[in-house]
This record gives structure tokens, sequence and C-alpha cells, in this order.
């Protein structure tokens, strides 16, 4: 009888365990997304999508073959369409062709998984706008997936890709293509016809060459080709008329491009193998702000540096420029020159240290002229308070400058010599002012540029109205509040200041932010979530007394730092 009641009771227990096996996804969630229209499977330690998530759409849900008279709330027969399928971060090493039961999914993330190819049915999801498929290990990529009209967004970057297939050009409404981190050598010709893209990434394959139909991507603003083998750029990208930020770091150039790109504000070549800066290279670039030069084999800075007369950041470091021109001080928008690690003679150590204005002060001070010979002719006029009003520079070049004069307040006159012009930088370092001058909002529609270092500002808030305002250059004790709502915002120099905190998660916001100079200040630590700030392209932390990332790190570069950080983010 005791034998005939355990095998009873063990009879019950298997029953009990098959009746209670633990859904792949629970129904709560199902339910959910049902009503919704988004299901987030992200890091569930998924190795399969289970089949419930493909039929989604298709098979009534269990509570409603068990139960006819369930609520009218739940009246799965009105469902929403799935337009949202997350499964980032599992362990998926194939996708069914059963994806085709969600033909109205608008966003599908797979990165982070163990992905060795893709369905061909992926063409059918023709309401497709986002694909994120990075971090796996795609080798290609099926044809069909090129038929998805609407797609927008591609993310490729960390898989295996060898080559691209020519009908990629076919995606005609992609505005951003992710391809780094690949084993590219070579780029289909097609990719000229991906004529909306606005960024495209190419950085970490191994091509040595660029496709001369990249000219046609007229609405490209970002391209990013760092760390390939590339000996030349093809002199047609000077077609690319939107080309605002193009990154060539850790390739084999020889030469700074010859690019006549109307817009190029930010040009990076750091970590190649120029030798010299020639004038014609140079006078090619009409509206550069920032020139990236770190870690060539320069020897010479020519005289003809002054070509680039929109240049506000000039980075040369470890080079082999023995000398410098005096005549980088003429420069009139340069606010940041950095030199460390050449072999520069002439010129004190201490000097180095004291940070650009110190040191342009300097280079000015070697230029021989006549103090009183002026350029200007009969276009200047003297103020009150004996201060010049450069005309020439308020029509020729927008600028607007009343600097180095310690006065608490920015005359009248300067501003009534520039009414009706559309001013777009404005220089007013090194006074005593305590506020934004409030005759500034006269240029709110046309100012992109303001340097106000050297101070006495207690506030700024004015300057979110500035609509246009792409680089600030400041003094402060504090990461100013105001900066985080300024959301056009290219560049950020608060070197040399006592800044002792940044809110990372708000610099995130600042979508545009691809300049952030914090060196030469007070921050004790740097948050890993610094490092998820993607749009950062420059960024200088040397001089703070942190400990991490370690002084051997923040020397190899932003990338470094960056990839450092992130590894830091607690999983």
């Amino acid at each position: 009888m005791s034998r005939l009641k355990r095998a009873a009771q063990m009879d019950s227990l298997a029953g009990f365990r098959a009746e209670k096996k633990e859904q792949a996804v629970p129904s709560g969630l199902l339910k959910a997304a049902r009503k919704s229209g988004q299901l987030n499977l992200s890091d569930r330690g998924l190795t399969e999508v289970p089949q419930e998530v493909y039929r989604l759409n298709v098979d009534p849900p269990e509570d409603a073959k068990l139960n006819v008279s369930f609520g009218a709330s739940d009246r799965w027969w009105e469902q929403t369409d799935l337009t949202k399928l997350l499964l980032s971060s599992n362990q998926l090493t194939h996708l069914s062709d059963d994806i085709r039961l969600l033909p109205a999914l608008i966003t599908l993330d797979l990165h982070d998984n163990k992905l060795s190819s893709l369905p061909s049915a992926l063409g059918e999801l023709q309401e497709l706008q986002q694909l994120r498929l990075s971090n796996n290990q795609l080798r290609s990529l099926p044809v069909e997936l090129c038929s998805l009209k609407k797609l927008s967004s591609l993310t490729l970057q960390q898989n295996l890709q060898e080559s691209l297939p020519e009908e990629l050009g076919q995606l005609q409404n992609l505005t951003q293509l992710d391809l780094s981190n690949n084993h590219l050598k070579i780029l289909p010709s097609s990719l000229g016809c991906l004529t909306c893209l606005q960024k495209l990434n190419l950085s970490n394959n191994q091509l040595s060459s660029l496709p001369d139909s990249l000219a046609r991507l007229c609405n490209v603003k970002l391209l990013d080709c760092s760390k390939n083998q590339l000996t030349d750029v093809p002199a047609s990208l000077s077609e690319m008329s939107a080309l605002e930020q193009l990154y060539l770091r850790h390739n084999k150039l020889r030469l700074l491009p010859k690019l006549l790109a109307p817009a190029l504000k930010e040009l990076y070549v750091g970590n190649n193998h120029i030798e010299q800066l020639q004038a014609e290279q140079l006078a090619c670039l009409t509206a550069i702000s920032l020139l990236e030069l770190r870690d060539n084999k320069i020897k010479i800075l020519p005289e003809k540096i002054t070509l680039l007369s929109t240049l506000t950041r000039l980075d040369v470091t470890n080079n082999d420029i023995t000398t410098l021109p005096a005549s980088v001080s003429l420069l009139p928008n340069l606010k940041v020159l950095l030199l460390e690690g050449n072999p520069l003679r002439g010129i004190r150590r201490d000097l180095l240290t004291k940070g650009t204005n110190e040191l342009l002060t300097y280079l000015r001070g070697r230029i021989k002229e006549d103090p009183e010979r002026t350029d200007e002719g009969p276009t200047a006029m003297t103020l009150p308070s004996q201060a010049r009003v450069n005309v020439h520079s308020i029509k020729t070049l927008k600028l607007l400058e009343y600097s180095e004069k310690q006065a608490a307040h920015v005359p009248d006159e300067l501003f009534d010599a520039a009414a009706g012009q559309s001013v777009t930088t404005v220089n007013f370092s090194k006074n005593q002012l305590t506020c934004t001058p409030p005759r500034l909002q006269e240029f709110l529609s046309s100012l992109s540029d303001i340097n106000l270092a050297f101070n006495r500002l207690s506030c700024c808030s004015d300057i979110c109205k500035f609509l246009q305002l792409v680089h600030i250059d400041l003094r402060f004790k504090s990461f100013p509040e105001v900066l985080y709502h300024v959301v056009s915002l290219e560049t950020v120099l608060l070197g040399n200041n006592q800044v002792g905190k940044v809110d990372p998660q708000r610099l995130m916001k600042l979508v545009r932010l691809s300049t952030l100079d914090l060196s030469n200040n007070d921050l004790l630590s740097i948050a890993p979530e610094l490092g998820l700030c993607t749009s950062l392209r420059s960024l200088s932390l040397e001089g703070n007394p942190f400990r991490a990332p370690r002084a051997a790190i923040v020397a190899r570069g932003t990338d470094a730092v960056l990839d450092y950080l992130r590894s830091r983010i607690p999983t």
C-alpha cells in the first residue's frame, strides 16, 4: 500500500511540473504587447525567438481559448499590430522565416546576439524603418533586405562583413548607415545612390580606397573613415556639399586632403603619415573650425596657416615641429592651440602650460610692425574708451571683438557699428563682465560662436536663446547649467577652469556635441556613463586630478578614453 502511495505521489508531482512549466515569454508581456504594439525581450538569455512571438498577431491568446467569457477589455481581435520588437543582448543564433508574420514592424533590434545569417523573409517587412544588427557574426546580407524601401537607419557595426551587395543602393531612404568595425575591403559603387544619407560610418575596416560615387552623397554631414588603409582621398569628395565633419584618423595619408567641400567645419587626420602642410590644401578649407593633425610627422607650420581664418581649434600634438610661426597669432578666431609632444625651440615650457591665450599674446609680441600702423585705414574709428572698432572685421569676417579691455561693459558704439550685420562670431574675452551683454540678442538669428572667457560671469542663462550657437568659450567653477539646454552646441571649451563635475546623462541629450574640452580642471572622477556620449569625437581630459582612466589611456586619445569608460559601466 505504501508503494502505491509513493508512486501516486511521484505521478502527482510529475503532472504538476508539466502543468507549471514556465513559458519562454510571460503571457502578461504578450498581452501588453497586443495592446501597445511594442515588445521588449532584450537580455533574457534567449537562444531562439519563441514561436508565440512570431505568431503574436496571428493566433488568439491562450486565455481566449480557455475562457470564452473574458472581459471586453481583453478582446484580442482588436489587438494592435506589433510595430516594435526588441531582441538585443540575447544568444540568438538564427532568425526564422516566420518573421514575415510581423509585417507591421517599424523597429527591429537584434544587436548583441550571435547571428551568423539573416532570413530572406526580412525583405517582406516593408514597413521597417530601423534595423539594428550590430555586434553579431554576420558575414553577408540577404539581397532581399535591400528591398526595404522605408528603411531609414541600418546599423551593422561589429560584424564580420567582407563585402556588401550592389543592391544596397536601393535603400534610398536611408539617413544613417553604420558599417564600422567589419572586414570590408571594398565598397559597392551603388553606395552613391543613398542620397538621403546624413551619417555614414565606415571606420575600423580594411578599405584602401573610397569610390568616387561617394561624391553623390549630397546630404551627408558626417563621414567617418577612421582606422582604414587609405593612402589618399578622392578629390571628388569636394562635391559633398553638406559635409561638415570628416574623420580620417589612423590611415596612411601622407598629405592633407585637398577638399573644397564648402561646409566642412571639422577635419580629423590624426595618426597618419603627414609630413608637410601645403598652401593649396589649406586654402581649400574655407569654413574649417576644427583641424586635428595630432600624431603625424609635420615639421613646419607654414606661414600660410593664416589662410584658415575661421579656425577655432588646431591640434598638432605629437609632431616634429621645432619652431612656431608668430603668424599663428593672427588667426582671428583661434581659441585652442594644442602643441604638446613637439620639440619646440625658442618658447619656454612654462609658457606652453599657461594656455592658448597666453601663448598667442606672446606670439603677437614677436610680430615686428609699427604699433601705430593699421590695416583698416578709414574703416577704423576710436571710441571714448580708446578701443578700436574694426569695421573691416565686422563686415568681412562677421566678427565683433572687444577683448582684453578689462571693461565692466561693452560700449554701445560697438553694437551700433555692427547694426544690420549678420555677426556670427563674438569675442568679449578677458574683461570684467558679470553677465552676457543684453545687446547680444540683436544677433540671435546669426550668432554661432561666443567667447566670454576670463570674465566674472555669475550667470549666462540668456545664451540658451541663441538657437544657431555652435561654439562657446567660457570660464566657470562648475559646468554651466544653461549649456545642457543649448541642443545645437557642437563645441564646448571649458579648459583651464575649476569644473568639478559634469552630468553625462544630460550631456547625452546634446546630440550634436562633438568636441568637449575639460582639460586642466578639478574633476576628481569621470563617470563611466560619459562613454555613452556617442556624438563626442574629441574629448580632452588631461590635467585633472582623477585617477581613472589612467594618464596612459588619456594619452591614447578620445576613442581609447570612451572605450575605457564604456567598459566600466556596471552590467
